[in-house]
C-alpha cells in the first residue's frame, strides 16, 4: 500500500464512497462524483484506458448535472 497524506475537504469524505471514482496520475489525484452507483460503474466502463483529460471532457459531458447540483 502506499499512502500520500493530504488535507481532504470533509465535502468529500461526507460522500458515499460507491458514488465516487477516483483517477491519478503523477502529478494529480482526481475525484469524480456521481448521482448513483450505476452512474459510477457506467463512467467507469466507458473511460476505461482514457488518460484524464479525455475522462474530464466524458464527466462534463455525460455529467454536466452532477457537476451544476
Amino acid at each position: 500500500m502506499i499512502c500520500i497524506p493530504t488535507e481532504i475537504p470533509q465535502e468529500l469524505c461526507a460522500i458515499d464512497d460507491e458514488l465516487k471514482a477516483i483517477y491519478h496520475s503523477k502529478n494529480s489525484i482526481c475525484v469524480w462524483v456521481f448521482k448513483s452507483k450505476a452512474d459510477r460503474n457506467w463512467f467507469m466502463e466507458a473511460t476505461a484506458g482514457m488518460d484524464k483529460e479525455n475522462r474530464a471532457t466524458y464527466y462534463e459531458t455525460h455529467f454536466s448535472d452532477v457537476i451544476k447540483s
